[in-house]
């Protein structure tokens, strides 16, 4: 997309367009500060990794997918489904709110629920993929090294983690202790068998073994 709208945010060129103000904002109102400035750094190095790479990508898609990935998750979620597929029906409903077409919405839609499944999100289109890359590499480090070490320290120095480690192992407790069952398949998972006493979830062996098939 054209960068002639774009403007430096902890020296990264980002776009400035009036969607990206509004999920800016969204994301400050729905997010606890640790968590937004998660999610701004998810979209800087998501940008950044894209730069660098000299990846064509839809510039507002992948702002309004790393910006609006968290905002279900707190130490208050109930479901019913998965926090990612609840974050991802509001991205994508933003999305057509604010005028995106159907496709960029989908882009969106899938950047959000597969952000906390690496193991399928990185092998999308590009959008879906810098997303998830960008995310992964505020949580887990994911290629770190990528981003030059004053970048880096610039980013995290404008906005800094705020304890964010020990803050989102309690928002994924929470949800392991609350609704066990929606963390069968994903990473919520780990974190319930380490931390949360008495947790179980159901198992995949069990689904397969449970199904309504004669054999």
């Amino acid at each position: 997309m054209s960068r002639k709208n774009n403007r430096p945010v902890a020296g990264v060129s980002v776009p400035d367009t009036p969607v990206v103000g509004r999920a800016l904002e969204y994301a400050r109102q729905r997010c606890e500060a640790y968590l937004f400035n998660h999610v701004v750094r998810s979209w800087l190095f998501a940008t950044r990794l894209g730069q660098l790479q000299e990846l064509a990508h839809d510039t507002e898609v992948i702002a309004v997918g790393t910006l609006l990935h968290d905002i279900t998750l707190n130490e208050h979620f109930a479901g019913p489904r998965r926090f990612e597929v609840e974050a991802a029906d509001l991205a994508s409903s933003f999305a057509r709110e604010s005028g995106f077409d159907e496709r960029r919405a989908q882009l969106i839609w899938d950047s959000v629920a597969l952000n906390s499944t690496p193991s399928i999100g990185l092998y999308k289109q590009a959008e879906v993929a810098l997303c998830t890359a960008g995310i992964c590499l505020d949580v887990i480090g994911w290629q770190y090294d990528r981003i030059p070490s004053e970048e880096m320290e610039r980013i995290v120095a404008e906005f800094p983690r705020l304890g964010m480690k020990h803050r989102m192992t309690r928002c994924f407790c929470h949800i392991a202790e609350v609704r066990p069952e929606l963390t069968y398949d994903n990473f919520v998972r780990d974190f319930g068998e380490r931390f949360v006493a008495g947790y179980k979830a159901p198992s995949s062996v069990d689904f397969v073994a449970k199904a309504p098939f004669q054999e």
